[in-house]
């Protein structure tokens, strides 16, 4: 069996109301920008007006102007397999962009995340080894909800050759996986 031939894994609703007195997190996902600035653009609108507010982008720009859509914002990328590292870097973080690559991991109301773009077997394979309880991964352009060894592994989708597209609404702590369509 592969890696990403595991179960899918459907969360229990929840009231976000009832969660531990205080609003968790919520994290806004996506990846996969393939140089669609505008659609990038409107999907991290999206995002924060569904309530998230930090954005994790796992990868394949391909260009700066979908970066300059995440200036300003709580915001963590890794890059792509159609991304050049190198180039893009500095100017992320002269935007103030959290950068990442080829994998990061943060904690959100203490619940550990990890993030690549999923290229890359081995930062996939050692986040699950790890048993981090949440992964973000993007590359196959196919939204995904799927538990692998104890790890909840989401892919947000595709805002470029994908259909339909999508992002995720994301909150670690309630176990919330809401896939967006982006226009």
């Amino acid at each position: 069996m592969g890696l990403f031939a595991a179960h899918s894994y459907h969360a229990p609703a929840m009231d976000l109301d009832r969660a531990l007195g205080e609003s968790p997190a919520m994290l806004g996902v996506l990846s996969d920008s393939h140089g669609e600035s505008k659609r990038t653009q409107f999907a991290v609108e999206t995002l924060l007006s569904a309530g998230a507010i930090h954005i994790i982008h796992c990868g394949d720009f391909e260009t700066p102007r979908c970066l300059d859509q995440l200036a300003g914002l709580h915001a963590h990328v890794v890059f792509g397999n159609n991304d050049d590292p190198a180039e893009l870097t500095s100017y992320a973080e002269d935007l103030g962009i959290q950068v990442h690559h080829p994998a990061g991991e943060l904690d959100f109301d203490g619940v550990r995340v990890a993030f690549t773009h999923g290229h890359i077997a081995s930062a996939v394979d050692a986040a699950i080894e790890r048993r981090v309880p949440w992964l973000f991964v993007g590359h196959s352009h196919t939204a995904m909800d799927t538990q692998v060894h104890g790890t909840r592994m989401v892919n947000p989708g595709a805002l470029s050759r994908a259909h339909p597209y999508t992002v995720a609404l994301v909150c670690p702590v309630s176990g919330l996986v809401k896939f967006i369509p982006i226009p």
